[in-house]
């Protein structure tokens, strides 16, 4: 976990967090390789569960499928996953995951690199840059309320290489026809996802 990704979640979770009394977060691809967000998380009334495929240091729940999140549908106050996506052979199918847990007012913050060297864990698939997460915004229909890209290189040399693309997307109040959307297209991941 390199210091700008650090830095941008702690700036969001004092953006958007602060005051809050209670909050169940989920962070994707928690395992701790060389730093962790739980830190930003670590206040009374607030419960943290770190997810990864792998089980280690930082994660409380181990996945079977990245493809698969173990929580109630619209459980789930923030979620956060940074440094992750990139590595996530079919991201849209996890992001849908993530839209179906997340609660109405929820907030899910996502970090993932714009460019950078290939650094397979177990596979480097993708970049990201902000129109990308408009796209999310729109297939997930949920609001994008701020996205941004680290074009220059951060002074931090760990930092530099990866052009960090930040955004916080907020899940609306569920009107019948989008709850009725959503479960179409969760239905019809399942006939059309190899491996799923």
């Amino acid at each position: 976990m390199h210091l700008s990704s650090l830095q941008h979640v702690e700036r969001l979770v004092g953006q958007y967090l602060e005051g809050m009394p209670t909050l169940k977060i989920v962070d994707i691809g928690s395992y701790d390789v060389n730093g962790s967000y739980r830190q930003f998380f670590d206040r009374p009334g607030w419960q943290y569960v770190g997810v990864d495929l792998t089980s280690g240091p930082n994660v409380d729940v181990t996945l079977a499928s990245p493809y698969r999140l173990p929580f109630a549908s619209y459980s789930i106050d923030v979620i956060v996953s940074g440094q992750a996506f990139e590595h996530i052979g079919f991201f849209w199918l996890t992001w849908l995951e993530m839209v179906r847990v997340l609660k109405p007012g929820g907030l899910i913050f996502l970090l993932a690199p714009s460019r950078g060297y290939e650094h397979r864990h177990p596979a480097d698939c993708w970049r990201f840059y902000p129109d990308g997460y408009r796209a999310l915004a729109d297939y997930g229909c949920l609001a994008l309320l701020q996205v941004s890209t680290d074009w220059e290189p951060h002074a931090d040399d760990e930092s530099a290489p990866w052009g960090d693309t930040v955004g916080v997307f907020q899940q609306p109040p569920l009107p019948w026809f989008a709850r009725l959307r959503r479960r179409l297209m969760q239905r019809l991941r399942y006939w059309v996802t190899p491996g799923y």
